[in-house]
């Protein structure tokens, strides 16, 4: 029994086999065998526009993660490497990974109250922003 009868059509599915694979070379899909569709991580949103008025935010987002929170936290006014240092340091105390976006932390979890509490301690005033 083969993939083709001779009305020259090309048997796409049938239950009595299971899947029939393609044999057309310019037919065959690129796929990796997973179910989920590969995710760019850098497509994954974060605070564009966050104003430079000496306030650190914080706030919680689950967009672009399938509903997976993260504690953002904005406005942090260290250079690049600092901001680094400084979010290596939260992630330890949260016990959480996370990174950094341009200028902003992202910490995995609802750790708005830890972040809150160091920030506070280093001399910051920090807002709660979202709700």
């Amino acid at each position: 029994m083969g993939t083709r009868d001779n009305s020259g059509s090309r048997l796409v599915y049938t239950s009595e086999h299971g899947h029939v694979a393609s044999t057309d070379s310019s037919r065959r899909s690129d796929r990796t065998g997973t179910s989920k569709p590969r995710r760019n991580k850098k497509a994954r949103p974060s605070v564009p526009n966050a104003p430079k008025d000496g306030i650190v935010r914080i706030s919680r987002s689950t967009k672009g993660r399938r509903g997976k929170g993260v504690t953002l936290i904005t406005g942090v006014p260290l250079p690049a490497d600092e901001l680094k240092k400084f979010a290596k340091t939260l992630k330890a105390r949260c016990g959480s990974g996370g990174t950094v976006r341009g200028d902003v932390i992202e910490i995995q979890g609802d750790h708005r109250d830890t972040v809150e509490k160091v920030l506070v301690a280093k001399g910051y005033k920090v807002k709660r922003a979202g709700g």
